[in-house]
């Protein structure tokens, strides 16, 4: 998830703390000089460590039992609950922040949805998911394959006309002795109709034509107060004729379609119905044509203008009479727009709001919906605690205690954390410590327990809890951060930096960047510090420190000032360096510098992907991949970044083309490199493994800048 939530309420406070912009001295340009007698509060200023945020994530005790039992069901249950036993699955891999297994899940629930509703959720979902990678689909046309994976739905084409629901079983018999033609006035104005025609049209219009009724008898019948136009019964008279509507505008067709839905004229209605939807191709047409899908009960209308809204997500949130579409159809309306997928579509709706805000109205409506569309206690839990987490940020605290106990008793442990911390606030300390006290006896311990438990105590119990958390899972940031911010208040930098290299040594981390940027600087190590803060731009280019008040490109400029400028030499021969000790923090800094001189871009741009992917910083590494192919300064250059493009989002085969593309322009190591891996993964036959050694000698043959081959050597040991 894009968003977290930071418990803002619980911060420690610091009445003391410097102005980050008076403490900058941003004005001159100059950095201070901070001392091992620098004052406690000018450390405070820099070292803060904001409690660990509630995530709105669905976080079970035992993730492996529970995804065994996913499994298990996927194997045995109906076609029907398969997409969203795949949702759950989704939402376990989500907790675990595993974004390829999450992607894995959402497309097995598009594979197997079971109504046309699903597969436009899903195929939506997919989409949002992949924002930004709309490069790959033109790569992709460009091999001869037209990505049209997770496209836009034929509706129509899924829903088709059930020809019973017209039958005129009971009808009541005809009448002889009636004229063959109808006379229908409206406002002066006739139109003759064929009376056996439209009566077929419908059980009502046939009861009145061929029936007892008195206009069975009459040969004009006045239609003058039926909202219907005298084009629009032409349009009805050519359809009982005909079979099928003449070419109509769109207010035309949805009067007929009133009073189609009015008079049972279930197959005009059906022809209204599908042509309206075949017109729907931007969010003003959706949001026009919703409305009279959702009264007239049209099902293929709304399917289809609920797949042009979900398509233009996030857009789409920003326009309040999307918005009101989804919070306030009733629950026929909704079963209308999206048939039996009501969880799944306010599921996607809700964590694509609380990307964009997550206090906001807007997210706290849907994940309302959520609750109320929840089907079982694993959805209840998961939108309990979502919704709960929302009410925590919002300062709803009644509210967020009533949801977190919900999603407590329908068995979601970790909403104890959301009570821990509503008690806190209350000052009720100790019950929090004993809440999670509880917890911890009374299951297998997790990391997370011991981290929450933590925040209820002090002194060296508090370390012990921290201590343990990291134990039980390393992966957690807040006990590193605690740790080193509490040596550098008793003045030991050292061990600070130790401490948080422990964690940076593993998992790039911006918040633990940030935290080591500002510890070099008590040190007066500006060269580290820079290094850390070019670091965290090339990551993420807008970060803001000092809890968001500062740009970090702008303390960048002012480290800086404090450091020798260094030559393009300087910067290769240092670049070499951090290549060789896998300093890939002291690459990633030293490519930022040297993008800002004139060197090769396209080179540097690969360079820095390659450091990405290492540090598992996979969408970071396909934005300066996209870059490099931007400033490539060659065609067979180019072929190799687009190739590396495809390879990373698992088109090998198409991956390998532009390798091949490329070695026919120019032979590089580049390119000979990049398809003996595209080769190696697009090939189940073992017997290609001598090929690839052999395009691996290739590469060896070929100019290189040396910053792969021991890579590319190694790899040849190994196969």
């Amino acid at each position: 998830m894009r968003t977290f939530f930071t418990a803002d309420s619980c911060k420690e406070a610091h009445p003391n703390a410097l102005n980050p912009q008076s403490w900058l001295h941003i004005e001159r340009g100059k950095l201070p000089k901070l001392s091992s007698h620098s004052s406690s509060a000018s450390i405070e200023s820099l070292i803060k460590v904001p409690q660990p945020p509630i995530l709105p994530f669905y976080k079970p005790i035992d993730y492996v039992e529970v995804l065994a039992q996913i499994h298990e069901e996927l194997e045995s249950c109906p076609p029907q609950e398969r997409s969203n036993l795949f949702l759950l699955q989704y939402q376990v891999f989500r907790g675990l922040g595993e974004v390829k297994l999450m992607r894995r899940s959402l497309r097995g629930a598009w594979q197997r949805a079971n109504t046309v509703h699903e597969k436009i959720i899903f195929g939506a979902w997919l989409k949002y998911e992949k924002q930004g990678e709309e490069l790959i689909a033109d790569l992709l046309s460009t091999c001869g394959k037209c990505a049209k994976e997770f496209g836009p739905v034929d509706v129509a084409s899924h829903l088709q006309f059930d020809r019973n629901v017209s039958s005129q079983e009971g009808i009541l018999t005809n009448k002889s002795d009636v004229s063959q033609y109808v006379i229908f006035t409206i406002e002066n104005e006739k139109i003759v109709c064929d009376r056996q025609k439209i009566s077929e049209l419908s059980v009502p219009f046939h009861a009145m034509l061929k029936g007892y009724f008195s206009e069975s008898l009459s040969d004009t019948i006045d239609l003058s107060e039926n909202n219907i136009s005298i084009s629009g019964m032409r349009a009805i008279s050519y359809f009982s004729l005909a079979g099928s509507l003449p070419e109509l505008p769109p207010n035309l067709l949805l009067e007929i379609l009133v009073f189609a839905n009015k008079y049972c004229c279930e197959r005009l209605k059906d022809a209204c119905d599908r042509r309206l939807a075949s017109l729907v191709s931007s969010k003003e047409d959706a949001v026009e044509l919703m409305e009279y899908a959702l009264d007239e009960n049209s099902v293929i209308l709304a399917a289809s203008c609920l797949q042009v809204l979900l398509r233009d997500l996030p857009n789409c949130l920003n326009d309040n009479r999307v918005v009101d579409i989804f919070i306030h159809a009733n629950r026929q309306q909704l079963e209308v727009m999206v048939g039996p997928g009501l969880f799944a579509l306010f599921c996607f709706l809700s964590e694509v709001s609380m990307n964009l805000n997550s206090s906001s109205d807007t997210t706290a409506h849907l994940l309302e919906r959520l609750v109320d569309f929840s089907e079982n206690d694993k959805q209840r839990l998961l939108a309990f605690h979502q919704l709960g987490c929302v009410r925590f940020l919002r300062k709803e605290y009644d509210e967020a205690r009533g949801l977190f106990e919900g999603a407590v008793k329908v068995g979601h442990m970790y909403s104890i954390a959301g009570l821990a911390r509503l008690d806190y606030l209350k000052g009720e300390k100790l019950l929090s410590y004993e809440k999670l006290s509880s917890v911890i006896a009374s299951v297998t311990p997790l990391g997370w327990m011991y981290q929450e438990r933590s925040l209820y105590c002090d002194g060296d119990i508090r370390w012990e809890d921290l201590e343990k958390a990291t134990d039980l899972d390393p992966t957690l940031i807040y006990p590193y951060m605690y740790r080193a911010a509490s040596l550098m208040r008793t003045q030991n930098a050292q061990a600070a930096l130790e401490e948080i290299n422990r964690i940076l040594g593993f998992k790039l981390s911006l918040e633990c960047l940030e935290l080591r940027f500002f510890i070099y600087l008590t040190r007066e190590d500006y060269k580290a510090a820079l290094c850390d803060i070019q670091a965290i731009l090339t990551l993420r280019p807008d970060y803001r420190m000092f809890e968001g008040r500062v740009a970090a490109s702008q303390l960048c400029t002012l480290v800086r000032e404090h450091v020798e400028p260094w030559t393009t030499a300087d910067c290769w021969a240092r670049l070499y360096d951090c290549w060789s000790a896998v300093d890939d923090i002291g690459s990633l800094s030293v490519i930022y510098q040297m993008l800002e001189s004139d060197a090769a871009k396209g080179v540097l741009y690969f360079r820095q992907s390659l450091l990405l992917l290492r540090l598992n910083c996979p969408e970071a590494a396909m934005r300066s991949l996209q870059l490099a192919r931007q400033h490539a300064s060659s065609e067979h250059e180019r072929l190799v970044y687009e190739g590396w493009i495809l390879y990373d989002t698992g088109h090998y085969e198409e991956g390998l083309h532009k390798a091949e593309e490329s070695i026919s322009i120019k032979r590089s190591f580049e390119a000979f490199f990049l398809k003996a891996y595209a080769l190696a993964d697009s090939s189940l036959d073992s017997s290609c493994s001598a090929t690839v050694i052999s395009l691996l000698e290739d590469a060896l043959k070929c100019p290189s800048d040396n910053l792969r081959k021991g890579t590319e050597q190694s790899w040849k040991c190994f196969c």
